[in-house]
């Protein structure tokens, strides 16, 4: 199959786009399991792309419960450098109102027992992770929103709860107070599994609401975050045919290169079945 270079995470509506030609459904099994859903891989913009419903569609997958694992390693298979994440989140900032869209440039993790690496079980990688998302990536990203008129803002800490449910009032001042901007339920661990997968990695991500600190809003409701996301969804989709053109070039940043000195363990130390198992990572480096 052809490779796929870009691929797209997150609404699952997104992928019902005229523009996208030589549809088809991609099944794939990967060493973590079964990702969430099938990936729908079409041509747009003269570039092969795959879209993945993080939730699976219908959205039947809670957020600790998605196998990100899979899904980021399902991406590599298919060759994917450069991956967008589309997110709903709530905004612990006045200025970042309700249907803005904010491309975050960091990232702060308060999730609680979720599977965060590809690596152990005999190999100990530690990849630099000072700057979260990809900066030449969000660039794009940000450029391609400014295109459809909607108001976005570059930069700010991404806050990752671990969820269900939604946040406390005291958390929710608390958050504010340590200086996050936005809060969400999946950038962890998909950022992080990203970089060790040397995926480019970038999110966009929509403002539903004011979580629950705003004094004069009403707390957030899933009936408000999926009101906003559906007003959202042709400026998502607007975006990502502004953003597709952007991507042509080879990459220029260090996202492509994460495990050259992050990889501790002695390779003739390394299990062999480990290497088997994660060579579609490995092998670049320790053959």
């Amino acid at each position: 199959m052809e490779p796929v270079r870009i691929g797209i995470i997150g609404g699952s509506g997104v992928y019902q786009m005229e523009a996208l030609e030589n549809v088809k459904e991609v099944w794939l099994d990967t060493p973590f399991g079964v990702p969430s859903d099938a990936y729908i891989v079409g041509t747009l913009g003269g570039q092969r792309v795959a879209f993945l419903p993080r939730h699976g569609r219908g959205h039947r997958i809670m957020p600790g419960e998605l196998n990100s694992r899979a899904n980021i390693w399902g991406f590599k298979m298919l060759g994917v450098e450069r991956l967008i994440s589309i997110s709903a989140c709530g905004s612990l900032k006045e200025e970042y109102a309700p249907g803005h869209i904010v491309i975050p440039d960091q990232l702060f993790d308060r999730t609680r027992g979720r599977p965060l690496s590809f690596f152990g079980n005999g190999i100990v990688v530690h990849i630099s992770f000072a700057e979260p998302f990809c900066p030449e990536l969000s660039r794009a990203l940000y450029e391609a929103v400014q295109e459809t008129g909607a108001t976005v803002h570059l930069g700010g800490t991404f806050i990752t709860i671990e969820g269900p449910r939604f946040s406390t009032k005291a958390e929710s001042h608390i958050f504010r107070q340590w200086g996050a901007d936005i809060i969400g339920m999946t950038a962890v661990p998909e950022a992080q599994l990203a970089r060790e997968a040397e995926i480019c990695y970038a999110t966009m991500a929509h403002v539903t609401d004011y979580d629950v600190w705003h004094e004069t809003e009403k707390s957030v409701t899933v009936e408000m975050v999926v009101q906003q996301l559906l007003k959202n969804t042709e400026i998502t989709k607007q975006a990502i045919q502004r953003v597709i053109p952007k991507l042509t070039d080879p990459r220029t940043c260090q996202c492509g290169n994460a495990l050259q000195n992050a990889i501790i363990t002695d390779p003739k130390y390394i299990p062999p079945a480990v290497k088997t198992r994660l060579g579609l990572l490995l092998d670049k480096y320790l053959k």
